[in-house]
């Protein structure tokens, strides 16, 4: 004989195995691959038993979302988030130039500007005019 027939064979569970393999999934023991390997049983002959017998997992539909779509939006997100750190930075700069203003305000005209901030722009103004 040139060909060999591989016999197939069918294996009937029994409620009681069929809710056991579901308890030791639900209980974290074993993953659905681990019970798989060990009983030699398709993974969706497992997943069948879990909808069926499980009091947690039932079968519900899933959204799946696209590849591109998820990617699109890391990608908008990167660009977000460097124009918002591209904001930050144009601040920070024009807080570094105002205090050094600040400062040689200070050195130069003898005025603490920070504590004056309270009295009104044409008292500092006229000091300034004045020395």
């Amino acid at each position: 004989m040139e060909g060999k027939v591989k016999l197939q064979y069918r294996r009937n569970f029994t409620e009681e195995f069929k809710k056991a393999r579901v308890s030791e999934y639900e209980r974290g023991e074993n993953t659905v691959k681990e019970i798989s390997k060990l009983f030699d049983i398709k993974c969706t002959v497992l997943y069948r038993w879990i909808y069926k017998y499980s009091l947690y997992n039932k079968k519900s539909y899933k959204i799946v979302e696209m590849k591109d779509s998820s990617t699109l939006k890391l990608k908008e997100l990167t660009m977000r988030m460097r124009e918002l750190e591209r904001i930050v930075g144009e601040k920070q700069i024009k807080i570094d130039y105002l205090e050094k203003l600040i400062e040689l305000a200070k050195d130069e005209y003898n005025i603490d500007v920070k504590k004056n901030l309270s009295t009104e722009y044409s008292n500092i103004f006229d000091s300034i005019k004045n020395k």
